[in-house]
């Protein structure tokens, strides 16, 4: 069975692109974007194959 790991990102408004895009190289896929802890405030959540040891 494949095994998951997550992260959670702060989304800024003005760096959005650039903050999804260092990501995706990095092999992350992004799963959602929600709303953060006040309405200026965008969390996008991450997932990733985990690495087998």
């Amino acid at each position: 069975m494949k095994k998951w790991e997550y992260a959670t990102v702060p989304l800024l408004v003005h760096a959005t692109k650039q903050i999804l895009d260092t990501w995706g190289q990095d092999g992350w896929e992004l799963v959602t974007v929600l709303p953060g802890p006040n309405p200026e405030n965008l969390v996008a959540y991450f997932k990733r194959p985990l690495e087998e040891k």
